[in-house]
């Protein structure tokens, strides 16, 4: 996963309104829950469905920390999907994405100014449009300079060039060397 998948899932995730099951056992039934049978969670854990079924009883209480990671994974990724669905129709509809960084943006722009890249912190709420785009992006498997992209054209549009009220010149702003990024919809 990139950066930008990485902030999306944390964005879900704050949107969450109840929180997901906490022990082991009780995480195990809610897969088993969702995937249907223990062959089912075992190959998505990578472990055996003796092994679920362990964990399911309380036979074995204490995993590995890699399945553990799994296990945790696989239920935040399963854990209220229709709020999480909700809330990033709305972004795409008409609220937005707010995008919190800091990293090094660079530009394209005329000869006599400067171009060069250098590191800035920026929040900028991006209208509903970029965020559409950049959820269809990301659901169709986009890598993370293409959600990039998007993302540095929602600045040079609302940031760089203020709704192309200034900076008219300025073309195909990068992202690079990100220090943080955080989003919030």
């Amino acid at each position: 996963m990139g950066q930008i998948d990485d902030a999306i899932e944390r964005a879900d995730r704050e949107a969450f309104t109840r929180e997901p099951p906490k022990t082991l056992p009780t995480r195990i039934n809610y897969l088993l829950k969702q995937l249907g049978s223990a062959k089912a969670v075992a190959a998505e854990l990578g472990v055996t469905a003796d092994s679920v079924n362990r964990y399911r009883r309380g036979a074995r209480k204490n995993p590995p920390k890699d399945i553990t990671a799994k296990i945790d994974a696989a239920v935040r990724s399963r854990w209220q999907p229709l709020v999480r669905k909700r809330r990033r129709k709305q972004a795409a509809a008409m609220g937005g994405i707010t995008v919190e960084t800091r990293a090094r943006f660079g530009y394209t722009a005329p000869i006599g100014t400067t171009d060069d890249g250098r590191f800035r912190r920026l929040t900028v709420h991006l209208p509903a449009t970029y965020a559409q785009r950049l959820f269809d992006a990301r659901d169709a498997g986009a890598d993370d300079q293409e959600m990039r992209r998007i993302i540095a054209e929602g600045f040079k549009d609302i940031y760089f060039q203020d709704g192309g009220s200034r900076a008219t010149g300025i073309s195909d702003v990068a992202i690079n060397d990100i220090d943080y990024l955080d989003l919030d919809f």
